[in-house]
């Protein structure tokens, strides 16, 4: 499991065209991607399962704990991006619920775009 981060802080300043903007760029595919959006309400959680293809959970809104094969939870927060391998087990979990936007690839590399956060595990 890598943790990333994908903040305002970490983004950059767009002026082209006029435009006023921070960019956060997370990743680019050249193979299929499936992306959706999970809202977990309080207390809510996504089991412990295997990822069937590389995934990567970016929290948007709200907190919460996720962890990977080794079980040890480690809090993320909105702005916070988790990149788990094919096939590693992991799970997200939440007290105040959260909602994260979620891509799933055979193809992800997070680490292209984004800075790692001093969380990796």
């Amino acid at each position: 499991m890598e943790i990333y981060t994908f903040t305002q802080e970490t983004g950059k300043k767009i002026t082209k065209f006029d435009s006023d903007f921070v960019m956060s760029r997370i990743i680019q595919t050249e193979q299929q991607a499936r992306i959706g959006c999970m809202y977990l309400e309080e207390n809510g959680i996504i089991g412990y399962h295997q990822a069937v293809v590389p995934q990567l959970l970016l929290i948007i809104n709200g907190e919460g704990e996720v962890c990977g094969s080794n079980k040890e939870y480690v809090k993320v927060q909105a702005g916070d991006a988790v990149y788990w391998e094919k096939d590693e087990w992991h799970e997200t979990k939440t007290e105040t619920g959260l909602t994260a936007i979620v891509i799933e690839s055979e193809q992800l590399s997070p680490a292209t775009f984004m800075t790692s956060s001093y969380r990796t595990i």
